[in-house]
């Protein structure tokens, strides 16, 4: 722009910054947010219910030719800032690899301990004991009793 135009720019570059200024205070929406910070539709939702991930609020709009509304989490651009600069995402996948891990090994011990009792109650089932109370009639009782085949 020549010298001349001079307030006409500065009214342009007013214009501009405030419309940057109020962009910085608009909410981010979910689609935004899984931009920002990379992660995943599943990341974001399992992040969210758990309280890792703070929601500044819902928005419900009505989408152009339905009838029906949907409503969703907004978050705050401030608190994605600091997402980013603390690295708190990378974190939070360690985190949850490390307890799907654990989930895993207990899910497998639990297994095993079920198959251990199984196998147990089928070989009980399979022993046939022979009590008898009346042990007196038997013949030859007393000699394997005496010689220690009854231990």
């Amino acid at each position: 722009m020549s010298a001349a135009e001079k307030t006409a720019f500065t009214r342009a570059a007013a214009i501009a910054s405030s419309i940057v200024a109020e962009a910085e205070a608009l909410p981010i929406i979910p689609r935004e947010i899984q931009d920002i910070l990379a992660i995943t539709a599943s990341e974001r939702r399992r992040w969210l219910a758990d309280g890792r991930l703070v929601s500044a609020g819902t928005r419900t709009v009505r989408l152009a030719g339905r009838a029906r509304q949907i409503t969703f989490h907004v978050f705050n651009p401030k608190v994605v800032e600091d997402l980013l600069d603390r690295g708190a995402v990378d974190e939070w996948r360690v985190e949850d690899a490390e307890a799907t891990a654990e989930k895993r090994q207990r899910a497998a011990y639990e297994t095993r301990l079920k198959r251990q009792s199984k196998k147990n109650e089928k070989a009980k089932s399979k022993a046939v004991t022979f009590v008898n109370e009346d042990t007196d009639h038997l013949s030859g009782w007393a000699d394997f009793d005496r010689d220690g085949l009854l231990k």
